[in-house]
C-alpha cells in the first residue's frame, strides 16, 4: 500500500510514454468539444432568456443544464487543449486541483439536475392537480440551489482530505484519485459513483416508468369512458400529454448524458475493484474525453425536438434562419398526420351509437366532436374540424352564455334525440 502511494506521488508530474500524435489527436477532439460546447450552450441560454414564452418553470431546469454544461466546456477544454500540446500537465499542483474541482462540480451538477428534472416531470404527470398547486418560481429556484449545493459538497471532499485530485490518463487532465488503493480513495470512489450516478440513474428510471404507466392508464380511460368523461378529466388528460412532451425531451437528454459518462464510471469501478493495473493511459484518457463531450449534445437535441427553441433562434440569430424551414416542414407533416387521424376517428364516430343525454355530463367530447347538451332545442353537433354530418341531421347552433348553476339545471331538463 505504501509503495503504491509513493509511486503515484512520483508519477504526478511525469510525461506518459505515448506517441506525439496521440496527444494531438486528443487536442483536436477537445478543441471541437470546447467550440461546440461553449457556442451551443450559449445559444441555449440566449434563446431561453430572450423569449418570455420559454421562461416557464419546467424550462428552468433546462436553463440550469445549459449553464452547467457551458461552464464545464469553458473551464475544462482550454486547459486540456494546452496540456495536450505540451504533452503534460503545465499548470502546477494548485492548477490541477482547481481544474479537477471545476470539472467535478459542473459534471455532477448536470447529473443531479437531470435527476431533479425527472422528479419534476414525474410529479407533473402522475399528480398533475397537486403539482399545479405546489409548483412555484421559489420552489423551483430552491430545487436548483439544492442541486448546486449537493454537487459542491461532493466536489469539495477531495480538497479537504477525502481522496485527492491528481493528473490522469495521458497526464494532460486532472480528476480525483481513483487509481491509488487506499481506503480514502476507494471509499470516495464508491460513494461518489453510487450517490451521484447509480442511485440517481435508478430514480430516473423509476420516474420514467411511472410516467409511462400513467400516460398509458390515462389513454385507456379516454378510450373506455368516451362521451361520459367530464371536463375536468379531459383537462387533466390534456395537461398530462403536454407535460409528457417535455418529459420526452428530458429523457433524450438523460440517455445521451448517461451514455457519455458510462465509460468513465466503468473505468472507475474497474480501478475500485483492484484491477487498475490493466488500465492503459488510453483507456483512462478516452473515457474522460467522451464524458466531457456530454456538454455538446443538448443544444442539438433542443434544436431537433424543441419547436419554440428553434423558432427563437431562427428569429434572433440571422445565420440560423435555416431552422425556420425545418419548423415549416415539421408543422406540415404534423398537420397532415393530425388530419388523417381526425378523419379516421370521425368515421368511426359516425358508425357508433350515442348514449342518451340524461346519462351524460354537461360537456362531452368524443374523438374530435364535442357534444353540448345545453343546445336542447336544436340538438346539434359542434365539430372542431371540417367534418360534416348528412344534411338531414344538420341544424343551426346557438351560443348559451350562462352560469354553471344554470347550465346544470338546463342539462337536467335536456333530452337529445339521437338515433
Amino acid at each position: 500500500m505504501c509503495v503504491r502511494e509513493t509511486e503515484t506521488e512520483a508519477d504526478r508530474g511525469r510525461k506518459v510514454d505515448v506517441p506525439d500524435h496521440a496527444h494531438y489527436t486528443v487536442a483536436f477532439f477537445v478543441c471541437i468539444i470546447g467550440t461546440f460546447g461553449v457556442t451551443g450552450n450559449a445559444l441555449v441560454m440566449f434563446a431561453f432568456w430572450s423569449n418570455k414564452k420559454l421562461r416557464n418553470l419546467p424550462n428552468y431546469f433546462i436553463m440550469n443544464q445549459a449553464v452547467s454544461d457551458f461552464l464545464m466546456a469553458f473551464t475544462q477544454t482550454p486547459f486540456f487543449f494546452i496540456n495536450c500540446l505540451y504533452k503534460e500537465w503545465s499548470f502546477g499542483e494548485n492548477g490541477c486541483k482547481m481544474y479537477a474541482f471545476c470539472g467535478a462540480l459542473f459534471g455532477l451538477t448536470s447529473m443531479i439536475n437531470l435527476l431533479a428534472m425527472s422528479i419534476d416531470r414525474y410529479l407533473a404527470i402522475t399528480q398533475p392537480l397537486k403539482a399545479l398547486g405546489r409548483s412555484s418560481k421559489r420552489r423551483t429556484s430552491l430545487a436548483i440551489a439544492m442541486v448546486w449545493l449537493y454537487s459542491f459538497a461532493w466536489s469539495l471532499a477531495p480538497l479537504v482530505g477525502w481522496s485527492s485530485y491528481i493528473p490522469e490518463g495521458l497526464m494532460t487532465s486532472c480528476t480525483w484519485d481513483y487509481v491509488t488503493s487506499t481506503y480514502a480513495n476507494q471509499s470516495y470512489t464508491m460513494m461518489l459513483c453510487c450517490f451521484t450516478f447509480f442511485i440517481p440513474l435508478g430514480v430516473i428510471l423509476y420516474c420514467y416508468l411511472c410516467m409511462f404507466l400513467a400516460i398509458r392508464t390515462a389513454g385507456r380511460e379516454v378510450e373506455t369512458l368516451g362521451t361520459q368523461m367530464r371536463k375536468s378529466t379531459l383537462l387533466q388528460h390534456k395537461t398530462i400529454r403536454n407535460e409528457w412532451k417535455l418529459a420526452k425531451i428530458a429523457f433524450v437528454v438523460i440517455v445521451v448524458y448517461v451514455l457519455s459518462w458510462s465509460p468513465y464510471a466503468t473505468v472507475c469501478m474497474i480501478s475500485w475493484a483492484g484491477y487498475a493495473n490493466i488500465l492503459s493511459p488510453y483507456s483512462k484518457a478516452v473515457p474522460a474525453v467522451i464524458a466531457k463531450a456530454s456538454t455538446i449534445y443538448n443544444p442539438f437535441i433542443y434544436a431537433i425536438i424543441h419547436k419554440k427553441y428553434r423558432a427563437t433562434l431562427a428569429e434572433k440569430v440571422p445565420c440560423l434562419r435555416c431552422l425556420s424551414q425545418i419548423i415549416e416542414k415539421k408543422e406540415f407533416n404534423s398537420e397532415s398526420s393530425f388530419r388523417d387521424s381526425t378523419i379516421s376517428r370521425q368515421s368511426s364516430v359516425s358508425r357508433s351509437h350515442f348514449c342518451p343525454a340524461s346519462s351524460m355530463s354537461s360537456s362531452m367530447v368524443l374523438g374530435d366532436v364535442e357534444l353540448d347538451p345545453l343546445q336542447c332545442n336544436n340538438s346539434s353537433f359542434r365539430s372542431t374540424t371540417s367534418f360534416k354530418l348528412p344534411k338531414d341531421k344538420q341544424r343551426k347552433t346557438k351560443a348559451c352564455h350562462v352560469t354553471e348553476k344554470v347550465r346544470e339545471q338546463r342539462c337536467l331538463r335536456c333530452r337529445l334525440p339521437f338515433h
